[in-house]
């Protein structure tokens, strides 16, 4: 984690009656449980979580002696067959969570996704309550198979929902948004964040509506507008901007899809300039979503160009430097912000 690690420490969120302070992995884990608990149709499956393993990352750990094997099932190696078997259950009633080992994988998985779970609604009518957790994002020295960010895919398929929360409390509250709804959700959950992110999460039912973005810090000379772990990042260099004269305000998307796109604009609208920052690489990735919008429905309003900062255009390198050097941080959102308020 060097060179981002420093600024995951402590999200803030939601602090009052019944709030506890929980990393980001263990408020996935306990959305989970407790939506297994509250509703018998929702069951886990994964490769290596039916067993006191509890998965790759320990999300599902104790599980299977809680819920037994016939809702925490244990999937072979085969990504495209067991999301298709989902989508099969979320049919017939159930309300299945398929957890990827890693966000990388889910391409195995596409035709299930997208030919079936994502248009099965329009072709005849039929809900699909499924939901795919993903781990993804780099940062851990993983190389290109662990490392991906592939959000956009997803993104421009129509029939699927899309989020991505940044802190431990939204990440128990999409999750359980995404469980409770009647439509595919992909669930992108950053594993830098797992176990170096803590923040207050509240006890019991928690949830955050899909498609509401969260503004995580006002400011009026420019916007920053990210999702994921890059949300950390721009905070730390809002942080530095702020001690330079220059206030930024700093939007989270939480949500891909459906899109906060009346949040966007008002950010927009209120600062004139605009920088989105995604880990992803920046080509066709989501901020190029985001900077069209603006361009098209904010141009009165705009000061500057829209900029977008993302992921280099190649594999996530394995050598530590050269990843640093692929990654959006806080030094280079703080450096393209800075050119942004001078246009």
């Amino acid at each position: 984690m060097a060179g981002h690690a420093e600024t995951f420490g402590f999200s803030g969120g939601p602090e009052g009656d019944g709030s506890r302070v929980m990393t980001y992995v263990a408020a996935i884990s306990e959305a989970l449980r407790e939506e297994m608990r509250r509703d018998p149709s929702v069951l886990v499956m994964g490769e290596d979580i039916g067993n006191d393993f509890g998965g790759a990352f320990k999300v599902t750990k104790g599980f299977a002696a809680e819920f037994g094997p016939l809702r925490v099932l244990n999937t072979p190696l085969a990504e495209l067959g067991f999301t298709g078997v989902a989508s099969g259950m979320a049919l017939m009633g159930l309300r299945p969570v398929v957890e990827m080992q890693f966000a990388d994988f889910i391409s195995s998985a596409f035709d299930s996704i997208v030919q079936y779970a994502a248009t099965t609604h329009y072709r005849w009518g039929a809900a699909v309550p499924m939901v795919i957790r993903a781990p993804s994002d780099g940062g851990l020295r993983s190389g290109p198979f662990h490392s991906q960010n592939p959000e956009a895919w997803f993104v421009h398929t129509p029939g699927l929902k899309v989020v991505a929360p940044a802190t431990p409390a939204d990440a128990k509250g999409l999750l359980t948004a995404a469980i409770r709804d009647d439509n595919p959700v992909i669930y992108f959950e950053s594993k830098p964040l797992y176990r170096n992110l803590k923040g207050y999460v509240p006890e019991g039912e928690h949830v955050v509506p899909i498609g509401k973005a969260h503004l995580a810090r006002s400011g009026k000379n420019l916007s920053i507008v990210t999702y994921g772990a890059e949300l950390h990042q721009a905070l730390a260099a809002a942080e530095r901007l702020a001690d330079e004269g220059i206030e930024c305000d700093v939007l989270d998307l939480r949500s891909l899809k459906p899109l906060d796109e009346e949040a966007v604009l008002a950010t927009a609208r209120k600062t004139g300039k605009v920088l989105v920052v995604h880990a992803a690489n920046r080509l066709a990735g989501v901020g190029a979503e985001v900077a069209a919008m603006i361009a098209d429905r904010a141009f009165e309003w705009l000061d500057a160009p829209v900029r977008r900062l993302g992921g280099l255009d190649t594999p996530v390198p394995f050598s530590p430097p050269l990843e640093d050097a692929y990654r959006p941080d806080a030094a280079k959102i703080a450096a393209m912000a800075r050119e942004l308020a001078r246009y």
